[in-house]
């Protein structure tokens, strides 16, 4: 909760030229403030509706990037479409947090602001086991942050047509297999994948109906991340 997932995810969208959607800034659209709706309703019945907004944008075609609350990963069926993402952790510290966080709008903090380190050493594991990669939002400057996340994204893009290349090749080389593909080799493919032109926005980018950068951790989304 409150790594800085708003203005990061914000400028990394930008840089990339595809959407940016925040599931807390969906949630309020539909059901009004998050605080309130926790007082009338309760956290389960705020993580299933979390969960069921994180599974339809996720299941929209087209790259963006998908900014999830920080307990969104308490909800197993969001774990397991975030297995199939790209995703991206973003930690912070708790002294980062009651610094610059407002706390009377997260409803986990608002009455206990030191509950942080708990509820992180809770979600913890859970963040371990969906992440692709962590940032660390305390220790550096936000254009520096938007700079290395934006390089792991292209990198990762990359990573994965070459994959998927390859497997063409592959796919082609067998019996009944057809296509001028069979005559590529993997270095070929790997080669041929990293003349993208670094600067050409959303070409570095997973292309894939379905296929997006869900921003996740104690962190991320448009807007404030409340939970």
């Amino acid at each position: 909760m409150a790594a800085g997932k708003t203005s990061l995810g914000r400028r990394v969208a930008k840089e990339l030229g595809i959407p940016f959607v925040d599931s807390d800034v969906v949630f309020v659209r539909k059901h009004g403030a998050i605080t309130d709706f926790f007082a009338a309703h309760g956290e389960p019945e705020f993580r299933r509706i979390e969960a069921e907004i994180i599974a339809s944008e996720l299941a929209e075609p087209g790259t963006r990037i998908l900014a999830l609350g920080g307990g969104a990963v308490l909800s197993e069926s969001t774990r397991e479409l975030l297995r199939r993402h790209p995703t991206i952790l973003l930690m912070t510290t708790q002294e980062a947090v009651l610094r610059t966080a407002n706390i009377s709008r997260r409803p986990l903090l608002r009455d206990d602001p030191s509950a942080w380190g708990r509820i992180l050493a809770e979600r913890k594991p859970l963040y371990l086991e969906v992440a692709d990669v962590t940032f660390r939002t305390d220790r550096a400057g936000k254009e520096q942050l938007t700079r290395r996340v934006v390089e792991w994204a292209r990198a990762y893009a990359r990573r994965e047509r070459a994959a998927a290349q390859v497997a063409a090749v592959h796919a082609a080389a067998q019996p009944g297999g057809r296509g001028p593909a069979a005559s590529k080799d993997a270095e070929t493919v790997q080669a041929e994948t990293d003349t993208n032109h670094p600067g050409e926005p959303g070409a570095n980018l997973p292309g894939e109906p379905g296929v997006n950068l869900p921003a996740e951790a104690e962190t991320h989304g448009v807007g404030e991340d409340q939970d």
